[in-house]
């Protein structure tokens, strides 16, 4: 292959990776929205019970507490689907890593490959000097010897 196909791989796997970058870390940013939602959702319905609990205190009456226990319900609910997102947006960020320490490992291998070429082309390339060199020495030493 050659060091312009080489080239040409390298910047193509490594936009590759960047994309995987960003997916990853899109996945990231919306497993810790969802987080904050769950922590959101946990502090109200806790702040909702210590009112209940003031409430039940002063005295309430039961079409009242069937409305707060109602409510919690409904909090009790928004949790278990924040808890659902959140699984499903850890799974798909644990992907992502995967995916995305897949292609780095692709551009790792790619960038090895570019620096044999570069070697193999800066041994052809001394070489080549050696070897003109040598052809100079040859010439000076046959003009000598004339």
């Amino acid at each position: 292959m050659s060091s312009k196909q080489l080239d040409i791989l390298y910047r193509f796997e490594k936009e590759k990776e960047s994309k995987a970058a960003q997916q990853l870390q899109a996945a990231e940013l919306d497993y810790q929205q969802n987080l904050q939602r769950m922590q959101g959702v946990s502090d109200y319905r806790l702040e909702y019970m210590r009112r209940l609990s003031e409430r039940s205190r002063q005295g309430i009456d039961s079409a009242t507490f069937n409305h707060f226990h109602a409510f919690v319900k409904k909090l009790d609910q928004a949790a278990e689907q924040v808890s659902i997102a959140i699984n499903q947006a850890k799974a798909l960020t644990e992907q992502r890593k995967r995916q995305w320490l897949a292609q780095r490992q692709k551009v790792q291998a790619v960038e090895h490959l570019r620096e044999l070429k570069l070697k193999e082309l800066a041994k052809q390339e001394a070489r080549k000097e050696q070897k003109m060199f040598d052809e100079i020495a040859t010439q000076q030493f046959v003009r000598k010897q004339r």
